[in-house]
This record gives structure tokens, C-alpha cells and sequence, in this order.
């Protein structure tokens, strides 16, 4: 959560790629079935819900069409996602139970204890300060209130392995990427418990294996009508991070903790 100047990293063309492979609305793998998995037991009927780093939206229409969010806020430092999630909200005939806002890095504009649930997925990526961000986090939460979130993760606190660092030149975005213990310990120390870390490295290797796939074969003239010239720069970008999960240093995974009710 950095006071720095964003510059949006966001293209049309890069939005177009991975929705490309991931699917309308998402622009991290896995779609409706992996929120499936990290929503399972968490009851969203009728709650505020705000989503950290919303995108252009395909996650929040799912909140609430699919799971009963009574209201959810999606927040953003890129106002091209936030337009493009606002007029999904509407397309969707949701406006009424979704709204977005363009934010600032740094502490959110919100109010203390105004959600019942915190979500995320896979945008945490780009906040270097982690402690600072969780503690955002618990402070907007109610008592009682969960964080469910997914983030890209690292397999440990050391120098990223040349595999891993030819990803992170290539993909060529703002990353603060660290490993599944800092983010317990960001956790535990903003005062979460119920804590829980869910590895999805093995289901990341294989999603960005047939991502790859689909750019270089099936899909390689819709990945050109996208993105023009920079087609070989996104499979060149797949490419790079399929070997990183395969190797073990990208890891993906799924996040929970509690704000106590006392």
C-alpha cells in the first residue's frame, strides 16, 4: 500500500488476453469454479461485501447474482477496470446491489467496521506493504467479519530463482509477492485468527499449461484480433509463468481469517 503514483498497467489488450483465457469478467484463472472452492461455507446472503482489487467486475456480478451478496463494493486503482465494471454491474441488471469506486494506494477511503466480508482474489499481488494492507482490512471489517481472499504467492522470503524471475520480467507489472508465512503473519498480526492457508500451486501449473496451449493453438487468432502485435508477448508471458508454478516458486493459494466478535 504504497503513496506512490500509479500509472495504469491494465491495457485493453492485456484485459482482452486474459479474458481470453480465463473467461468474461476474470482476469485470474479458475472462474466460477475455483470462487466456488474458496467461498465454500461462507455464507454471503444478504452481507457487505467489499472486493479488494476488483477488476473489471466478473467476480462481483457472481457475488451477488450467484451467492445473495446483499451489497457489494468493489474497489480499485485503475478507473478503465472501474468503468468497465461499472457498465458489467448494469449490464447484468445489478446496479442496485453493486457499486465501484476508484481508490488511491494507501488506506482505504472507507469507514471502520462497514463489511461483514473482505474478498479478494488474486489482486493483493501488487500491494508490497501487506501488514499495512491487513490492517486495513481488519479495520473496515465488523466483528464477526471474515477476509476470504486468493493471492498470487511465492514459495518462500528468498531471492526469486531465475525461472521465476524470468516470469516477473516478462509479465513486466508492479508485483509485492511474498510467501504463504508473511501472509499469516501479516494476518495474525493486524489481530485475525481462524486463520487458514490453502496451496493451489498444482492447479495453477495445469491452468496456465492449457492457457498456453489455447494462445498458441485454438485460440491464437481471437488472441491476435485482441491484442494486435503483443500476441507473442502475452504467450511469452503464460509461458514464463506456467514454468515458475512448475517449478515451485509461483504459489498460488487461498486465504481466511476472523475478525473476533469480541
Amino acid at each position: 500500500m504504497s503513496d506512490q503514483e500509479h500509472e495504469n498497467e491494465y491495457t485493453d489488450d492485456f484485459v482482452g488476453a486474459l479474458e481470453l483465457v480465463w473467461g468474461d469478467g476474470f482476469m485470474s484463472p479458475g472462474g466460477k469454479g475455483e470462487l466456488a472452492l474458496f467461498l465454500e461455507g461462507v455464507d454471503l446472503s444478504g452481507k457487505e461485501v467489499l472486493d479488494v482489487g476488483c477488476g473489471v467486475g466478473g467476480c462481483d456480478v457472481v457475488l451477488a447474482q450467484d451467492y445473495g451478496a446483499g451489497h457489494v463494493l468493489g474497489i480499485d486503482i485503475e478507473q478503465p477496470l472501474i468503468d468497465r465494471a461499472m457498465a458489467r454491474a448494469e449490464q447484468a441488471g445489478l446496479s442496485d446491489r453493486m457499486s465501484f469506486q476508484h481508490v488511491e494506494p494507501g488506506p482505504f477511503p472507507l469507514d471502520d467496521a462497514s463489511f461483514d466480508i473482505v474478498f479478494s482474489k488474486d489482486a493483493m499481488i501488487h500491494i508490497e506493504d501487506k501488514h499495512a494492507l491487513f490492517k486495513e482490512v481488519f479495520r473496515v471489517l465488523r466483528p464477526g467479519g471474515m477476509f476470504v481472499a486468493s493471492d498470487w504467492m511465492r514459495r518462500d522470503e528468498e531471492v526469486p530463482g531465475p525461472v521465476a524471475q524470468h516470469w516477473i520480467d516478462t509479465v513486466g507489472l508492479s508485483f509485492g509477492m511474498h510467501s504463504p508465512p508473511y501472509y499469516v503473519d501479516a494476518l495474525e498480526t493486524a489481530g485475525f485468527v481462524d486463520i487458514s492457508t490453502t496451496d493451489r500451486n498444482a492447479f495453477a501449473t495445469a491452468a496456465m499449461k492449457a492457457d498456453y496451449e489455447l494462445m498458441t493453438g485454438e485460440g491464437h487468432e481471437e488472441l491476435i484480433r485482441r491484442t494486435g502485435d503483443a500476441a507473442d508477448h502475452y504467450i511469452a508471458v503464460w509461458h514464463a509463468g506456467w514454468k515458475a508454478a512448475e517449478c515451485g516458486e509461483l504459489r498460488p493459494g487461498h486465504l481466511r481469517g476472523t475478525k473476533p466478535a469480541g
